[in-house]
């Protein structure tokens, strides 16, 4: 602690020792100290930017459209119409926010909170999981939407200084970006669970014939995909300011802000977002596991549902998933593949099996033989 603070005070020191010098600007062009104010709207070179505008920012797409005709990638239809989609989905926020900004009705505000945290929950749920199971909209609502507006108002009342704490302004742009941030944490770390669940079934079964807890069974499961699902906000965090510059600073700077002022805005920006991706991640990793191994405890697999075709699977891969199905239609917990094996049911498909294989190879040995006398 002792050397992080003292690098700390190193890194301050230059810092003011920097802004102290003159010689790269003059007074009368110093950019404002306050965030809010914009040097644009007083200089008279800079228009406004108009339709015009993005339609010729729209034709350098137009590359990218030839060369995906060239080389035959398909994709020049989803370029336009994400083009379509982006220009018509901002010019609604802009117009919705546009109206939001000039009232401080908390009914209006949190509305609008509350309709993106659905479309966010609707994301998740329907379009990035490749399964899904029973209450899972609700558990990604509750995760996205109760993180993100913790976070916020926690952010916005004692780090960015806003009283209230709901202020439009500053609240409504704040919660978008962690919902941004949030639904893909939820998605990575949900899609991993149900993966995990699904590729270790057959040890997690194992270890809750022995005896093991709920969370004894999935913690590890929880722990994985926890640390995969937080790799993209900490590997965004640590390059940021070094590897890329973020967005909100660029468009504060764009407007003319102070650039330091705007540093310091973007580092509080950032760290709201690590924490409110982690703690809606941790939140729907925990739920997400806890309903595929209920309380019984019991891996419940057969929750999950998913519109991919199903695939052929072997004699033995059945015989062991049909005996699985028959316990948990019973009410009993699913066994491993060595119990499986000794299951009654199994026991008759695949004494079946053998049987039928055995009959086979008999009498293709019969034919051989007659074959081999008669060539005699």
């Amino acid at each position: 602690m002792s050397l992080l603070y003292s690098a700390f005070q190193v890194v301050r020191a230059a810092g003011d020792a920097v802004a102290q010098l003159q010689w790269y600007a003059t007074p009368s062009s110093q950019p404002s100290s306050g965030i809010a104010h914009s040097n644009i709207d007083n200089d008279q070179n800079q228009q406004p930017l108009s339709w015009f505008n993005v339609g010729i920012a729209s034709l350098m797409l137009a590359i990218n459209i030839v060369l995906s005709l060239w080389l035959g990638l398909g994709m020049s239809k989803s370029l336009i119409v994400s083009t379509v989609r982006c220009i018509v989905q901002l010019t609604a926020l802009g117009m919705v926010l546009n109206q939001l900004f000039l009232t401080e009705n908390p009914v209006y505000i949190f509305s609008m909170v509350l309709g993106l945290g659905t479309l966010a929950a609707f994301e998740v749920t329907y379009w990035r999981s490749k399964h899904r199971f029973p209450g899972m909209f609700a558990g990604a609502f509750v995760a996205i939407t109760g993180s993100a507006v913790g976070v916020a108002l926690f952010g916005n009342s004692l780090s960015l200084n806003t009283h209230p704490a709901y202020t439009a302004q500053k609240f409504i742009p704040t919660v978008g970006m962690l919902f941004g941030a949030n639904l893909i944490g939820v998605s990575i770390g949900v899609n991993a669970v149900m993966s995990s669940l699904d590729t270790h079934r057959d040890r997690i079964e194992s270890a809750l014939c022995y005896g093991a807890s709920r969370w004894e069974a999935m913690k590890p499961v929880v722990v994985a995909s926890l640390k995969s699902a937080l790799v993209p906000s900490i590997s965004n965090m640590s390059a940021c300011g070094l590897l890329s510059i973020p967005g909100l600073m660029v468009g504060w700077s764009l407007s003319g802000a102070n650039v330091l002022v705007a540093s310091r805005y973007q580092m509080v920006v950032m760290i709201m977002l690590t924490a409110s991706t982690a703690l809606s991640t941790m939140l729907a990793v925990i739920f997400c596991a806890s309903v595929l191994i209920n309380g019984t405890p019991m891996l419940r697999l057969d929750l999950l549902t998913t519109n991919k075709p199903k695939q052929a699977v072997n004699m033995s891969g059945t015989s062991r998933s049909s005996s699985r199905m028959t316990l948990l239609r019973a009410g009993r917990r699913p066994k491993s593949d060595l119990y499986l094996s000794r299951h009654p049911s199994c026991v008759a498909v695949a004494s079946t099996t053998t049987s039928s294989t055995t009959a086979t190879r008999t009498h293709s040995g019969v034919r051989l033989i007659s074959a081999a006398a008669a060539g005699r």
